[in-house]
């Protein structure tokens, strides 16, 4: 496993991105209702939907993760284009030599007052760290133009948020 003691061996983490990455380029058009909430190697792409979003489940083609550094901390990256512009949200594009990646920086939304989906601020107030509390105020995903490249070995554990449906083909 990776970070157990400092060392990097390989595992899980490049095992899943490696699947997740399978699973999203196998997208099928069947849905399968799964009462499992989250497992990584859940297939088809879908399967992974909050009961709020059964919508994404007939279409998804990203399943949506987040990474946890050495230190339990949410691995971030940035995004251009929006006054809110860092994430902890991502989609595989590619893993490739000795499980490095790349990952799609995704857009994290919340709904406002007037009821619009915009850019969720992430950031707390001390503007160092990702604010776990405005992390569960996310409530949707948009894709980015913009892409992080990896090493997976440095990463301790993965989580499959949701299935979603980025539209991918305007991209």
């Amino acid at each position: 496993m990776s970070c157990a003691n400092g060392n990097s061996t390989g595992g899980c983490v490049c095992e899943v991105v490696r699947a997740i990455l399978d699973i999203q380029e196998a997208v099928v058009e069947e849905a399968k209702k799964c009462d499992c909430s989250s497992n990584c190697f859940m297939e088809p792409l879908g399967a992974i939907s909050p009961q709020h979003h059964h919508h994404y489940k007939k279409k998804a083609d990203t399943r949506v993760i987040t990474l946890k550094n050495a230190d339990g901390s949410p691995f971030h990256a940035f995004f251009k284009g929006h006054k809110h512009c860092v994430s902890i949200y991502f989609r595989v594009e590619d893993v490739f030599d000795n499980c490095c990646a790349t990952l799609r920086v995704l857009i994290p939304l919340k709904c406002n007052e007037e009821g619009k989906m915009v850019p969720a601020n992430l950031v707390g107030d001390a503007a160092c760290c990702i604010d776990m509390e405005k992390v569960c105020e996310v409530e949707g995903f948009a894709a980015s133009h913009d892409c992080v490249t990896v090493d997976l070995h440095c990463f301790c554990a993965i989580q499959c948020i949701e299935d979603v449906d980025l539209d991918l083909c305007k991209y």
